[in-house]
């Protein structure tokens, strides 16, 4: 059983916290004046996919909630609907990844793709039960394929130029038990 303190947990948590501040200074400055035609992915959220994929130790659950939270605020989304959301999302992947440990990136993108579209559609489910105006579907859909799309460079990105791998394991565990 591990420490309480292990320094690379909190080195690894620092450096998540640094990505997360230098995407959020990248999108929200004015690099264009003409407005977008294709949405940007949400790198934010591939990079808590890809580390609770790899590592679920790294990223607890209120480290995630107020990155996300903070995102909801500084994009003018409603506050705590896509926080939940990733909330949801994540802990479905981190479950994901103490059943398998490693999985094949197939499978990986395949589960993060079927996560990300139930995300997507819950949120415009409950956008439209509360009679939010929502942006167009075609919009939408092209930020879930932008962010499908940029999903693999981050993953190669997070194990090669941040060092997140998964913790090798000695064998499944039942309730902290080697079976």
């Amino acid at each position: 059983m591990g420490s309480a303190f292990e320094p690379k947990l909190w080195v690894l948590r620092v450096v998540f916290l640094a990505l997360v501040a230098a995407v959020l200074i990248v999108a929200l400055l004015p690099l264009s004046v003409a407005a977008p035609r294709i949405p940007g992915p949400d790198v934010v959220l591939c990079v808590i996919l890809a580390w609770v994929l790899r590592r679920p130790d790294v990223l607890p659950v209120t480290l995630i909630v107020a990155v996300v939270l903070v995102e909801d605020f500084l994009f003018q989304r409603p506050p705590g609907l896509w926080t939940l959301l990733v909330l949801v999302g994540s802990e479905v992947m981190r479950r994901q990844a103490y059943r398998e440990g490693e999985t094949p990136i197939a499978v990986e993108f395949g589960l993060v793709a079927a996560t990300l579209t139930a995300m997507t559609v819950a949120e415009r489910v409950l956008l439209a039960i509360a009679l939010v105006p929502q942006p167009a579907f075609s919009a939408q859909m092209l930020h879930l394929l932008s962010t499908l799309a940029i999903y693999p460079v981050v993953v190669l990105a997070s194990v090669y130029l941040c060092g997140v791998r998964p913790r090798p394991t000695d064998g499944p565990r039942i309730l902290g038990m080697r079976v």
